[in-house]
């Protein structure tokens, strides 16, 4: 009788740890980064460009326009995307658009609300390419669950930012 007490005691602390995360961590924060061998201008307008955003991130279906403004800001897309066989919808709003500066982009994808701030710079010919990305969520269970998946989310940027550094030196 005693082990049962012990172990339902401990599963109740621990869904009110999940449950209380979502109270106490609102967003979950992470930076990546990677350094490329082409000059920033090549680096931004191939990055910038929608017609190659298919070459780093292999989960797209489709991009399709659905507003586009001549100084980018404020432009919006609508992408598909694959994830384990399940087509997902989401929205793309280009939010800051300096020219080989900086690029902000604001998704919704169902529960998911991300914002992914790219920076760009350049030392002797290396440029260099720095997400900050915040996701947050309109759900609350999900705001439970993202700070659990930071290094998941994470690690998907960095997958994404060296897949372009592959397609952006591999290109003449």
């Amino acid at each position: 009788m005693k082990a049962i007490k012990i172990i339902l005691s401990s599963i109740s602390l621990i869904i009110v740890v999940f449950l209380l995360t979502g109270l106490f961590v609102k967003k979950t924060d992470y930076s990546v980064q990677v350094s490329i061998n082409k000059p920033l201008e090549v680096v931004f307008e191939t990055f910038t460009n929608v017609k190659n955003v298919k070459n780093w991130i292999p989960e797209i279906i489709s991009i399709d326009v659905l507003e586009e403004n001549i100084a980018k800001t404020g432009s919006v897309y609508k992408i598909v995307i694959e994830n384990k066989g399940q087509e997902i919808t989401m929205t793309e709003k280009i939010m800051a658009y300096i020219p080989n500066e900086k690029i902000t982009l604001f998704f919704d994808a169902e529960n998911m609300l991300k914002k992914d701030d790219y920076t760009f710079s350049e030392t002797d010919g290396v440029s260099t390419v720095t997400l900050n990305a915040s996701c947050q969520s309109d759900s609350y269970i999900m705001a439970c669950i993202f700070p659990y998946f930071k290094g998941t989310f994470k690690a998907q940027d960095q997958s994404y930012l060296n897949n372009f550094k592959e397609f952006i030196e591999s290109k003449n």
